[in-house]
């Protein structure tokens, strides 16, 4: 849906250059459209861990450092929405670099944040862990480790795209953009990678395979509460 609204208010704004409103709401859209995946994404990784390793993926600190994340990239959001707004109104130099220094660190960020369940889980099975692992979800465990390493590859590609080119010096009207900044690039990194993302989610049903029971607190509960739905369920189809 926000990647719908995305191309909405680009293709408005293509058709009225003037209107500065337009352009502003696409430029904050095409920054925060994919913030929700990284999220998700976070929490998926955050399962793996606690059935890998539950004495650290439970620990009170794991959970203090997973919500600062979540606060920071609110906080980041807001950062970015006020420095695109107010870059687009003012015409002082000084308050126009502190308006990109503020946006390098917002896309900076995000790119970071797209990348980190990668090493998450890479390292979560590399360390040595519990055997059998605290199964929750459907489906077998490698697979739930490939299908989030390969989305979260895609939204680090396009992350990462972001980042770098926004680092990049600004290119003076008078002289050829660069390729780097060629529609191509910037629809495929911007739109192709989460569409791609959000098919391979849908169609391997993470809503299934990620699934944890309610209730499930602690080391072990994983398994537990699942045994104890499994065992309701059984029950109420025996009556």
């Amino acid at each position: 849906m926000a990647r719908i609204v995305t191309c909405i208010l680009r293709i408005a704004s293509i058709s009225l250059p003037t209107n500065l409103r337009l352009a502003i709401a696409a430029s904050i859209f095409v920054a925060a459209g994919v913030l929700l995946i990284f999220i998700i994404n976070l929490l998926f990784a955050q399962r793996i861990v606690r059935s890998l390793h539950p004495d650290l993926g439970w620990h009170t600190v794991s959970r203090i450092v997973l919500r600062t994340i979540y606060v920071l990239i609110g906080l980041t959001l807001a950062i970015v929405i006020t420095a695109t707004v107010q870059n687009f109104y003012t015409l002082r130099p000084r308050t126009k670099t502190i308006d990109r220094g503020l946006q390098l660190y917002g896309t900076t960020f995000l790119a970071i944040v797209a990348t980190l369940p990668i090493p998450a889980v890479l390292v979560a099975i590399a360390i040595p862990h519990q055997v059998p692992h605290d199964r929750f979800g459907a489906g077998r465990f490698r697979t739930k480790v490939a299908v989030l390493l390969t989305g979260s590859t895609l939204l680090a590609l396009g992350a990462w795209y972001r980042c770098g080119t926004a680092w990049q010096h600004p290119v003076p009207r008078n002289r050829p953009m660069p390729e780097y900044f060629h529609k191509a690039a910037f629809y495929v990194f911007n739109f192709v990678v989460e569409i791609l993302t959000v098919y391979l989610y849908a169609i391997m049903r993470v809503d299934l395979r990620y699934h944890v029971p309610d209730g499930a607190k602690g080391k072990g509960s994983y398994s537990v509460q699942k045994a104890a739905e499994n065992r309701e369920n059984e029950s109420g189809e025996d009556n």
